[in-house]
């Protein structure tokens, strides 16, 4: 389960590569390690392979993962990440290579965890300066079938690499990071209303997350969740208190009702879950 893109880059058109004959790496399985896909390789007229560490000087900068957001995922549906990056060789670059992930070691069979997809046409695109590439790899996520495995939330690590004009390859396995997280819902009730004023009134809610395993959401257990107030005609919320959630991520708490207004939970968000704010609710004090 890795991402994994292959970019034909624009330089000069299609004359380039047909000419030189560069092959797409093969498809290898899901656990094979970034060291098999730029291990050898054919480089056209010579059929000479070349080993990548040997002969690659393309260099990477500017990578920017989903717009430097963290990318978040929740049980359905699909998830559009964006990884935009340059690559620079004198060369010229011919092909480029991305993909995201965990671990210590890219070219390790349990290195490389987490399933996304595969974008069908990314692009490099030779800019005024001779031998500067401006790439784009498109990653479509569907947490239903590609994420199978809660542990994989946290940090990825962005591999690049790139084939030159000559069939030379280089490449860059922790160009740039990432925080895939977890989604997470949160719920706030207060009742009584309308109520008295002086009288206590309880917040009730609840915080759940995407488990992946389950395609469902379940209950986040002994999260820290702030609970506000903003009163009727402002615009502006003051925490009231901190409240942590049970075992089954549900909220309750109390405080005293003085002005019309509108209370919410809020949750600040994890290294595997990403930040929730309950919808407001309002109460009347008569």
């Amino acid at each position: 389960m890795r991402i994994r893109v292959t970019a034909a880059a624009v330089v000069s058109g299609a004359v380039v590569l047909s000419a030189l004959a560069l092959p797409v790496a093969a498809q290898a399985s899901e656990r094979t390690g970034a060291s098999t896909k730029f291990s050898s390789f054919a480089s056209g007229a010579s059929g000479t392979v070349r080993p990548y560490d040997a002969l690659g000087n393309t260099k990477f900068s500017h990578a920017v993962v989903n717009g430097g957001k963290d990318i978040v995922l929740g049980t359905t549906g699909t998830k559009t990440v964006v990884v935009t990056y340059t690559a620079t060789d004198q060369s010229g670059v011919a092909l480029t290579e991305a993909f995201l992930w965990q671990g210590t070691d890219s070219s390790t069979t349990d290195g490389i965890t987490g399933g996304l997809g595969t974008d069908d046409d990314p692009r490099c695109t030779e800019s005024a300066t001779q031998g500067v590439y401006t790439c784009k790899a498109v990653f479509p996520i569907r947490p239903a079938t590609d994420m199978k495995n809660n542990g994989v939330a946290g940090t990825w690590k962005l591999f690049l690499g790139a084939w030159d004009l000559y069939a030379n390859a280089s490449y860059d396995d922790d160009v740039a990071t990432a925080a895939i997280k977890k989604s997470a819902t949160l719920t706030a009730d207060a009742t009584p209303e309308p109520v008295r004023k002086g009288r206590t009134i309880t917040i009730t809610g609840k915080l759940a997350r995407a488990n992946w395993s389950t395609g469902k959401y379940a209950g986040y257990a002994s999260q820290p969740v702030k609970l506000q107030f903003r009163k009727k005609g402002s615009s502006t919320y003051t925490t009231l208190k901190t409240v942590r959630t049970s075992s089954t991520g549900t909220l309750r708490t109390t405080t005293k009702a003085t002005v019309d207004g509108y209370y919410r939970y809020t949750f600040a968000g994890t290294a595997t879950t990403a930040a929730s704010t309950a919808s407001s609710d309002f109460i009347d004090v008569k």
